[in-house]
């Protein structure tokens, strides 16, 4: 095949010559390209010796000093023989865990926030591999956008061509009632016709909100179970005194811990195992999220923990300015707020452990996007609250790898490091089964297949930071409507 292409590129170059010199230099280009697809067919091999693999399967097994070889983007084999064209990793005193999911973030896409007008499009841009390169440092693998746009399906799109390296990306189109904008559905009907429509343009999930009124919402949750749709989001404000009436067939995973929280009047033990009974029973699953109320509180105390975030300097500058300039948190300060929030985290670890011992399946979300909450990173925060709150180290891993997959329903593909399964891992240099926090020290990461080791990470986080330091002074959220 390859002298075919030759030939045909040497015969048409003459006839071409005086013509179209663009074409000429394409054409010259092409056995160049040709030469790079079998160079890297050839090296897509690639085998880590030694390695201890904490596999998250249901038997929880740990495979010691092993042999994994990942050929494209799938696991071929553990502990098989090594292909001699295989690129070798030394895994010696390593740990290697499934990639991590989180289950509740709000991605930036190109946005306009100014009047609009036909033709008009977006006035602010986003970079999308600068967008996914936090997931990257953080080994997140997957993630579930619980209020995505028309563009999430391009960002998808852009990393499954291969021109970005980035997660995986759930979809799930938002619902709400009242007079808001988005898809406001507030009658049965209306709640039908907008999941059917939803289905239509491509959404995988259905999320519901607060505003929603009793009846669209079962409405909703009924239609989306129709259309093969799981439902996911929070207990409608409508559902106060009669929580039980929420809990129905499709109503599959509240997001917030706070979602209970404002379901309670006092906040005691007796409402926290009616609400995890309820969950229980149903097949209710559950996402605290709580690292986003732990930076709501920090925010309200003051604006001083912002730039010290873990990965504060690899998000947009115009982001850095809102959290910091036009924070909503920051501006309701006040005693009896912070006082409230508090008591809220109190409660909110309470009814992760209840629900944990209940067995209520409990995943990652982290929302996110929120003022303070940082894409990528503040998922290793959540994993490490869910510890604190009561989760052994190795419940808080399947909460983020092998539960989410399942709730998803994409765990034949991944979640769990078994061989057929997509190559969507974190490299470790410490054991997070001894010390959860050691799911920052991350040596490398394969999204798909592609591995991408710790100095290119680096590199890619410092390019990152430079690009949006220089860029700082060129963004304020009070002006955005200016464009």
């Amino acid at each position: 095949m390859k002298i075919n292409i030759l030939s045909t590129i040497m015969l048409t170059i003459p006839i071409m010559k005086h013509k179209n010199h663009s074409r000429i230099l394409i054409l010259l280009f092409l056995p160049l390209l040709y030469m790079k697809a079998q160079k890297k067919a050839e090296n897509d091999v690639i085998a880590i010796r030694n390695v201890n693999i904490i596999t998250m399967t249901l038997e929880n097994k740990i495979i010691d000093n092993a042999t994994i070889v990942i050929e494209g983007n799938k696991i071929v084999s553990i502990n098989d023989l090594i292909p001699t064209s295989a690129k070798i990793i030394n895994g010696k005193g390593k740990w290697l865990i499934p990639g991590l999911i989180d289950m509740h973030i709000h991605g930036l896409t190109d946005s306009f926030y100014s009047s609009t007008y036909p033709t008009k499009g977006a006035t602010f841009f986003f970079n999308t591999q600068d967008v996914m390169t936090p997931y990257i440092a953080s080994g997140v693998t997957t993630i579930f956008d619980l209020n995505a746009r028309a563009e999430n399906f391009g960002q998808r799109n852009e990393i499954i061509k291969g021109n970005v390296i980035g997660p995986r990306i759930a979809l799930a189109a938002l619902i709400d009632g009242g007079n808001g904008s988005g898809r406001i559905a507030n009658n049965p009907a209306d709640g039908r016709q907008t999941v059917r429509i939803a289905k239509a343009e491509g959404y995988e999930f259905i999320k519901v909100y607060s505003n929603l009124n009793v009846e669209t919402f079962h409405a909703i949750v009924d239609e989306a179970g129709k259309q093969k749709m799981q439902v996911v989001g929070h207990i409608p404000d409508a559902f106060k005194g009669k929580i039980n009436q929420a809990f129905i067939s499709n109503f599959g995973m509240v997001t917030h811990a706070e979602e209970f929280a404002k379901q309670s009047e006092n906040y005691s033990d007796d409402d926290i195992l009616k609400f995890a009974k309820l969950a229980k029973e149903n097949g209710t699953w559950f996402s605290p999220t709580l690292v986003v109320i732990e930076r709501i509180t920090d925010q309200a105390r003051s604006l001083d923990s912002i730039p010290k975030l873990r990965g504060f300097q690899y998000i947009h500058p115009l982001m850095q300015n809102k959290w910091l300039n036009s924070n909503q948190y920051h501006n309701r300060r006040s005693p009896e707020f912070i006082a409230y929030l508090e008591r809220m985290i109190k409660f909110n670890n309470r009814l992760v452990k209840a629900f944990n011992l209940a067995g209520v399946p409990i995943v990652t979300g982290t929302d996110a996007g929120c003022s303070g909450v940082v894409w990528g990173f503040a998922l290793h925060d959540e994993i490490e609250l869910l510890v604190k709150a009561g989760l052994t180290p190795g419940e808080a891993l399947a909460s983020s790898t092998r539960l989410p997959a399942t709730w998803l329903g994409i765990n034949d593909k991944l979640g769990t490091i078994e061989v057929g399964k997509y190559a969507d891992l974190i490299l470790l240099d410490s054991n997070p089964l001894e010390d959860i926090q050691n799911i920052r020290k991350i040596s490398g990461v394969f999204f798909n297949g592609a591995w991408i080791d710790e100095k290119k990470i680096d590199r890619m986080l410092s390019d990152l930071a430079k690009r949006n330091a220089e860029n700082k002074d060129k963004f304020d959220w009070k002006k955005r409507k200016d464009f």
